[in-house]
């Protein structure tokens, strides 16, 4: 299926037109022509800007030609799946694993659909949880120690310990040093990086663990 036909399909979808007259009304108001497998491209193409003009909004997509996921807690689910992908939980950081994780979790077929907050706490919450028991990511309380107040800098450390055995939050070997240099500044405090910054720490880092996963 042609990219302009799948957002012809969503763009009735979206507006509601579901009857077939309709459609056919609209093809042959646009292009003259019944049905969309008579059209030339650039005929669909003008199917698909007509259906814009009536109000569809097409989904956003990423510089990978990927459609962007939507639903407001769509970057908080992957951002934490990414995370599990980056400590070597999942093999798969495909947004389509995800959302294969998230029905299970919450009976839902897409974050989009995810609307209520005990609806997400089930996948956020089921994500966390395994985030904990196979990595040691310590959400919740830092503990004592400010720069560990965000979830990414959690996150880091835990891939740090994963890659350094024996490492304690009082003798970090290295970590505050590594960090800053995956991060590309120059720090005083850990306290210091932003989430940008811990992103491209855990990146970096993920990269290592995976890595160290195919050797063994």
């Amino acid at each position: 299926m042609s990219s302009a036909i799948a957002a012809i399909h969503a763009g009735f979808k979206q507006l509601g037109i579901s009857d077939d007259a309709d459609r056919r009304a609209l093809y042959a108001r646009v292009t003259g022509k019944s049905g969309l497998t008579l059209m030339e491209p650039d005929e669909q193409e003008a199917v698909v800007t007509e259906l814009r003009r009536l109000g569809f909004k097409p989904a956003e997509r990423r510089a990978n030609g990927r459609q962007k996921l939507t639903g407001k807690f769509a970057k908080k689910l992957q951002a934490l799946w990414i995370a599990a992908w980056n400590l070597g939980i999942v093999r798969d950081r495909d947004d389509k694993a995800m959302l294969a994780f998230v029905k299970r979790q919450t009976g839902i077929d897409h974050t989009r659909f995810l609307v209520y907050a005990d609806d997400a706490a089930k996948a956020i919450d089921g994500l966390k949880g395994w985030l904990k028991r196979e990595a040691g990511v310590g959400f919740g309380n830092a503990s004592g120690y400010e720069w560990l107040a965000s979830d990414g800098a959690k996150i880091a450390w835990a891939q740090w310990k994963i890659l350094h055995p024996g490492a304690t939050l009082i003798v970090r070997k290295g970590f505050d040093d590594e960090a800053a240099k995956l991060a590309g500044i120059n720090i005083v405090w850990l306290a210091d990086l932003k989430a940008s910054h811990w992103q491209m720490v855990m990146n970096a880092l993920g990269e290592r663990i995976r890595a160290g996963k195919v050797r063994s």
